[in-house]
């Protein structure tokens, strides 16, 4: 009772509507790059218009493979990179994996146990690990990839902490006639929030700009807006890069309350272009990060080794980018 009489789809179905081999269309949830475009859009087109998934339980019966990756973080209070995860996990069902995080507790060493433990059950054929492990890699039972750019708390280190589109913010802004900063910074814990307030600094003294100073914050809307709010009225700034979105538009709404244009008066310049930014009135100048290709770039390393393929080059390209909107402009003449 209550079950389907509609045949299950198959993959020589699929081959036969898109006129190509049930061997091709294995290659195209195996890995597709190797297809003609011509026949990938072919099988596109059916599997779409079929809603075909492979069926991984019969293929790892015939093959002892489990098509299941493992991706582990560690236990935090802090958010996940959930657009990271999302990605990561798109990428991994294109190639006919599954995707599973993982959530490892303690410091390195005893993430590298949890690892090599979930490495031996048979359970998962690679692990990527986000975060930094006591372990190498070579000696696990299945290969396992670090990434290393986020720390014991999810923070984000190495690449992730790239503060260099500061200096590219400050030498736009300057070069529309603004000479007066202020910096709001994010949780020094953070190594981002560092990286963001020491590049600041730095360009500012060596452009000959005038830095008002550094407001310390803690990555919430609300020190964005109590540093603007603390303003003397003569202080003279005309510009403000805040260590995240949150804090800009914090920085905005204090702006706008005391009378200030918004940029008429003040620019104000954020970082992670959130969707929200996106569409305040005034839109926020912002630094894309682009976390998708990210978690793209890392599941390809991990799947290359399970196949035994060489590793994909990354793509030449940084992880930033600086998106000017309308919250900055010249400033008042």
């Amino acid at each position: 009772m209550g079950r389907s009489d509609t045949p299950r789809v198959t993959i020589h179905e699929v081959a036969r509507r898109a006129g190509v081999s049930h061997q091709t269309v294995s290659r195209y949830f195996r890995h597709n790059e190797g297809l003609k475009p011509e026949t990938r859009r072919k099988i596109d087109e059916v599997v779409q218009e079929l809603n075909y998934r492979p069926n991984l339980v019969a293929r790892s019966m015939r093959t002892r493979r489990t098509n299941r990756l493992a991706i582990t973080l560690p236990a935090s209070a802090y958010l996940w990179p959930v657009r990271l995860l999302g990605a990561a996990s798109a990428a991994a069902h294109a190639e006919g994996f599954q995707l599973e995080v993982v959530s490892v507790e303690g410091d390195a060493r005893a993430r590298a146990e949890r690892v090599l433990e979930l490495a031996a059950s048979g359970q998962v054929e690679g692990i990527l690990s986000l975060s930094p492990l006591d372990l190498d890699p070579a000696g696990a039972p299945v290969p396992v990839v670090v990434t290393g750019d986020y720390d014991d708390n999810l923070r984000g280190v190495n690449e992730l902490a790239d503060a260099s589109p500061v200096a590219e913010i400050i030498d736009h802004l300057a070069g529309l006639g603004h000479r007066v900063f202020l910096h709001i910074a994010g949780s020094q814990s953070f190594a981002s929030a560092r990286n963001r307030r020491r590049v600041y600094e730095q360009t500012v003294e060596s452009r000959g700009l005038t830095s008002y100073g550094v407001a310390d914050g803690d990555w919430s809307a609300r020190s964005g807006h109590d540093a603007v709010r603390a303003l003397p009225d003569d202080c003279g700034v005309t510009a403000i890069v805040a260590a995240n979105d949150h804090v800009a538009m914090g920085a905005v709404r204090a702006a706008l309350a005391r009378g200030w244009r918004v940029p008429g008066d003040v620019s104000v310049f954020g970082w992670d272009d959130e969707e929200l930014g996106r569409f305040a009135t005034p839109s926020l100048s912002t630094v894309a990060v682009d976390r998708e290709v990210q978690g793209r770039e890392a599941v390809a390393r991990l799947v290359a080794e399970v196949r035994g393929e060489p590793a994909p080059e990354p793509a030449a390209r940084s992880l930033n980018r600086v998106i000017i909107r309308e919250s900055s402009g010249p400033p008042p003449r």
